[in-house]
């Protein structure tokens, strides 16, 4: 996987901007980190967002935790939040998930949704997040599966599926680009990625109860599209997006 494309990725990606879209995204982050930490303050919590790009789902986190941090590879996306985002909680600076300049055991949260298929080495990124967090902190992670039917970021049918060399051709064919960047894994092979963490699978309960966690603008309850997410996610785990809980095995955070 070539990388220079992350570099400006907010230039090539504008819905990154979209703040209806990211305000959303963050809310279902609050909810679920609320849910998982049960008696924990997340009030009191240091989370750290190793995607934050245009800001946005970090402005809005920081009315909602102790302290956030973003950081992004994206150097003009991080000038961008820190021009337009202003609260005493929460920071901004050039990072790299791969290599986060922070210590061990030094933040509560991690934020890591939809970055691990941009990294060169999902496994490298993984590692810093166990060694970053505190025993008992936790990772939100939301990820695609590599089955899945229409590839998000170029709207292409199973890109994700097959094999690499006729991706690159498929985007050519189609105008979409010259190479196909993203690397989506399967549901088992993000397990064994994560084997070090206490995996939490929020997917299924996300996807049965979407206004709980606030996606029911994705999935209309008792529409047609909420039945069939429902009964993949119950039946055919293996095609169904990651909504995970990552956590650090030790310490007193387990809730």
């Amino acid at each position: 996987m070539t990388r220079e494309y992350q570099h400006n990725y907010s230039e090539l990606k504008p819905a990154v901007f979209n703040t209806d879209v990211r305000e959303r995204k963050a809310e279902t982050i609050v909810r679920i980190c609320r849910d998982f930490a049960g008696q924990r303050a997340i009030e009191e919590m240091h989370l750290l967002d190793i995607g934050s790009s245009s800001g946005i789902i970090d402005n809005y986190l920081a009315d909602h935790f102790g302290q956030v941090s973003g950081i992004d590879i994206d150097a003009s996306a991080m000038e961008h939040a820190q021009r337009s985002f202003n609260k005493p909680n929460l920071q901004f600076e050039p990072g790299d998930a791969m290599d986060i300049a922070r210590p061990e055991n030094s933040v509560d949260i991690v934020v890591c949704t939809q970055i691990y298929e941009h990294v060169p080495d999902a496994a490298t990124m993984f590692g810093e997040i166990f060694r970053v967090l505190k025993p008992g902190g936790f990772c939100y992670f939301a990820g695609s599966n590599r089955i899945m039917l229409m590839e998000p970021h170029y709207r292409l049918p199973l890109l994700s599926v097959i094999p690499r060399p006729l991706a690159h051709l498929y985007m050519r064919a189609t105008g979409k680009g010259d190479y196909y960047h993203e690397l989506h894994f399967t549901r088992g092979t993000l397990l064994r990625l994560c084997a070090a963490f206490d995996v939490t699978d929020y997917s299924e309960k996300v996807i049965r109860s979407p206004q709980q966690f606030g996606v029911e603008y994705m999935l209309p309850p008792g529409s047609m599209k909420h039945r069939v997410a429902s009964s993949i996610a119950r039946h055919a785990k293996w095609a169904t997006p990651m909504i995970w809980i990552l956590q650090k095995p030790g310490g007193s955070g387990a809730p």
